[in-house]
């Protein structure tokens, strides 16, 4: 029977609180196990200069899979919505757990983001969430930023810009809720796939690991993100497009809300598909053949003269 289970982790504050609430959700359940942690930098800690959409999808993930692949570690903690949703060959989800909140916020020195001035500038590292904002309030400057939230909370605080878009899920796990000046609806700011869940990735042949660590698999989480991440795998978007998906059960019941838009013409194309959550691929994927039809890949191309 195994007694220790080393968990890699990028270096952030954010990555090890994530880290260590995963390693604490499996010791719940076996207080024998001893947890260990490494921090492990990867590719888009490095580069804080290029813009995320320009860094591919693997940018926050492919160090920790090869520790994985090369047993450094036996599990690799991340933020789902980092995972690409095609994984190297051997390694394996083994669990997403409970859900934290999936939107948006802004957190500003000028109030909501209704009552934000003409010409008010607001940072983000997210072209899916630019896009948004500029559709919401087109007379709003959208300022690229990178960095971890610290970093962009000075920006705020020392003047440089009026608010920044980001996650709220990052924000209450930093224990930041204060700073938080609203809360952005689905229906204007559809959030990433995987936004707000926290992913265990292991080696697809260690069935002790999966047996220790799938007890805190989350299974309305689990059933909601397939079905995300099954709609982004079907357009062959990765997960650094100007693309949302939202799944969200409810009884016997599967709502997909899908979002696309095109990085230069603006364009924002919705659709929603229902179906049950047993077959959370499948309603996935016709929610992609679905936007497809409606001229998905056209915004999705854009950019790339195809």
């Amino acid at each position: 029977m195994r007694k220790n289970i080393t968990i890699g982790s990028r270096g952030s504050r954010l990555a090890l609180i994530q880290a260590e609430s995963v390693a604490a959700k499996i010791m719940e359940r076996h207080p024998h196990l001893k947890m260990s942690i490494v921090k492990i930098v990867t590719r888009g800690d490095r580069d804080r200069h290029t813009h995320l959409d320009r860094m591919g999808a693997s940018a926050f993930v492919k160090e920790l899979e090869d520790a994985l692949l090369n047993s450094k570690i036996d599990v690799a903690v991340h933020s789902l919505k980092d995972v690409p949703t095609s994984l190297p060959q051997g390694l394996c989800l083994v669990a997403v757990t409970e859900r934290d909140d999936h939107r948006d916020v802004l957190i500003s020195r000028s109030g909501r983001l209704n009552e934000l001035p003409p010409g008010s500038k607001i940072g983000t590292g997210s072209l899916r969430r630019a896009v948004q904002l500029s559709h919401r309030r087109s007379d709003i400057k959208v300022c690229s930023i990178r960095g971890n939230v610290d970093t962009r909370l000075s920006k705020v605080y020392l003047g440089e810009l009026d608010g920044i878009i980001t996650a709220a899920a990052a924000i209450i796990r930093l224990r930041l809720e204060r700073e938080i000046t609203e809360y952005l609806s689905p229906e204007y700011f559809l959030p990433s796939a995987g936004q707000g869940a926290i992913a265990v990735e292991a080696r697809l042949d260690d069935e002790e690991i999966a047996e220790l660590i799938s007890p805190i698999n989350c299974a309305d989480a689990w059933q909601s993100t397939i079905a995300e991440r099954a709609f982004l795998n079907t357009l062959d978007s990765g997960c650094r497009a100007p693309i949302a998906a939202l799944g969200t059960i409810t009884e016997s019941t599967l709502k997909l809300e899908g979002m696309i838009a095109g990085t230069t013409s603006k364009q924002i194309l919705r659709a929603t598909e229902e179906g049950s959550p047993d077959s959370a691929e499948e309603t996935g994927v016709r929610l992609a053949q679905r936007m497809i039809a409606m001229g998905a890949l056209r915004l999705i191309n854009e950019d790339s003269g195809k």
